[in-house]
């Protein structure tokens, strides 16, 4: 289970408390068990800072805190203070990344799924299409997915198995591979029955909850090869 330890402080020192994190995970490299760090700064009370820090377990922060570095950074921190900070420690119990949850709406519920009435849940009106496959460097419109969703559904039989995706800010990217049987006119390939496999990248670029904008990276020439259309 994921713990999280929120660290609670007081200071008029914020760039000096700053170099201190810098110098932690200088020279914690290779032996901290912390996966992930935050920290905010109070708006209605600038010297009050939370830090956030991250852990796969409990035991493995426990191992963090027992590191010589840990305890000497710890100890000249509580010297930049105003008083000792305060720690809460939380077992996760529930988390969502809430853009990745809808960037897998679009992969299971509307291409693989057919939803397409679900398009303008997920994206931006104005969301901005990069695509390798088409010749104009950036398509604008929730109707472009649409259209690319409709035609690859009437060419082929698929679905998306997601085998990786990394958050960060407002981007989400999915590694992904894609299954398909060929039933359906495709570039001008008559059905050819044939069961595909292709592997591709996406990258979106979310604005107030929806996709505002896609980049689209997959391996089309294989797929191609796939079906006859190239030499082998």
């Amino acid at each position: 289970m994921k713990f999280v330890q929120i660290i609670d402080c007081k200071t008029e020192r914020f760039d000096d408390v700053d170099r201190l994190m810098d110098q932690w995970v200088e020279q914690t490299r290779g032996k901290r068990t912390a996966t992930h760090s935050l920290v905010g700064k109070d708006r209605a009370d600038g010297s009050h800072l939370v830090e956030i820090v991250e852990f796969p377990s409990y035991e493995e922060a426990m191992k963090n805190s027992k590191l010589p570095e840990t305890d000497r950074i710890f100890r000249e921190m509580v010297a930049l203070c105003d008083g000792m900070p305060t720690f809460t420690d939380l077992d996760v119990v529930r988390d969502e990344q809430l853009n990745q949850s809808t960037s897998r709406r679009f992969f299971h519920e509307i291409a693989t799924g057919g939803n397409l009435d679900a398009i303008d849940e997920v994206f931006a009106a104005d969301y901005a299409d990069h695509d390798i496959m088409k010749e104009e460097d950036t398509l604008v419109g929730s109707d472009v997915i649409r259209g690319d969703v409709s035609g690859w559904r009437a060419a082929f039989d698929f679905t998306f198995s997601l085998d990786r995706q990394i958050c960060e800010g407002d981007d989400v990217a999915t590694l992904w591979t894609w299954t398909g049987t060929h039933q359906g006119d495709f570039m001008g390939i008559a059905p050819t029955g044939k069961q595909c496999t292709m592997t591709g990248t996406t990258i979106f670029r979310f604005k107030d909850g929806k996709i505002q904008e896609g980049w689209w990276h997959f391996d089309i020439l294989g797929l191609m090869r796939q079906l006859g259309a190239t030499g082998q």
